[in-house]
């Protein structure tokens, strides 16, 4: 059992993590055993995800101290929070892709950019591409006009050049 000077610093180490993270996941991990939590604490690290089990009111009263709402409905059960600090999408991804193959992994809830985002939510923003297919694509999108301008002035400068021939030929026809 924390002392109230432990609660307090446990607190403090939640709302920090709150204010810095840029994506997080709220789980409930009820029903994975040993080996699933193992397996998921190592797909999370190697994406630079932290992962917490944390207790629900030290939750809230992190929440409420940095003005995060809507977190309240789904701080029941066991509770744990994947923290990314990089890549906001990541931590729904990585939960998300994990929570299709272990049905128990139950996805409560999302914070994107100190929102709360419900289940829904995170799994849509799970089935987002990536930030380097959206770059991608759009490029590729700004290139197309580029190529097909470039193609119509080939294009017409060939033509000139035909013209030019077909003057120089017949110049060349009439002096002989």
């Amino acid at each position: 059992m924390l002392n109230l000077e432990a609660k307090k610093q446990v607190v403090e180490e939640i709302k920090e993590r709150l204010q810095r993270t840029k994506g997080a996941v709220i789980t409930d991990y009820r029903g994975l055993n040993v080996a699933e939590v193992t397996e998921l604490r190592t797909k999370l690290r190697e994406a630079g995800i932290e992962y917490k089990v944390l207790k629900n009111t030290l939750i809230q009263i992190a929440a409420n101290d940095i003005g995060l709402e809507g977190l309240d409905p789904v701080l029941e059960g066991p509770t744990a929070i994947a923290f990314s600090f990089e890549d906001p999408v990541s931590p729904a991804k990585v939960i998300s892709d994990f929570s299709k193959q272990h049905k128990a992994l139950e996805i409560k809830a999302g914070i994107l950019e100190n929102k709360v985002l419900n289940a829904d939510s995170v799994k849509a923003l799970a089935d987002l591409p990536s930030r380097e297919v959206l770059l991608a694509k759009l490029l590729g999108s700004m290139q197309s006009p580029m190529y097909g301008f470039a193609g119509a002035l080939q294009g017409l400068l060939r033509n000139l050049v035909y013209v030019l021939d077909a003057v120089r030929e017949q110049k060349a026809s009439a002096e002989a």
